[in-house]
């Protein structure tokens, strides 16, 4: 049985590479979700990588890898900041979360200083671009791969 890996996007992040490239670089969504699979193969692993602009549909995938899924890594944008409901869904995960966000949150405007997610991450990545993911790719797979 492959161990699966549930890689989560917020908001706007299908504009990765097109939207403020001077905050969030050229790289697009794709190629990030490329990087992690190909990373999670290299370890006998799965991801299962979205990306939505509906709050519902993120809590909705949350409660899918409850089922399915090791992990969670989730870049939750500015749903990181709003959304109690995205925390509860994640407090109802009993695996390991990691939250991953682009751009170091802690340097730009003071509302982006607070994280509900933070409350249930057992670790936050910030401000390493795209290569965040694959820092936390990296920690997953020594959370939840195989040991040995």
């Amino acid at each position: 049985m492959t161990t699966t890996i549930m890689v989560l996007n917020g908001p706007n992040l299908n504009l990765l590479g097109k939207r403020q490239p001077e905050i969030y670089g050229h790289v697009t969504l794709a190629d990030v979700e490329a990087m992690c699979a190909e990373r999670a193969a290299r370890h006998g692993m799965a991801v299962r990588f979205h990306q939505s602009n509906a709050e519902y549909q993120i809590i909705d995938w949350i409660h899918e890898a409850r089922e399915i899924a090791a992990g969670i890594i989730i870049n939750p944008a500015a749903f990181t900041h709003t959304s109690v409901a995205v925390l509860d869904a994640l407090n109802a995960f009993d695996g390991p979360v990691i939250e991953v966000h682009i751009s170091n949150v802690h340097k730009r405007e003071s509302f982006r200083h607070f994280s509900y997610v933070s409350l249930r991450a057992d670790g936050v990545i910030a401000g390493f671009g795209t290569e965040g993911y694959d820092l936390a790719l990296q920690k997953m797979v020594s959370l939840v791969g195989p040991k040995g």
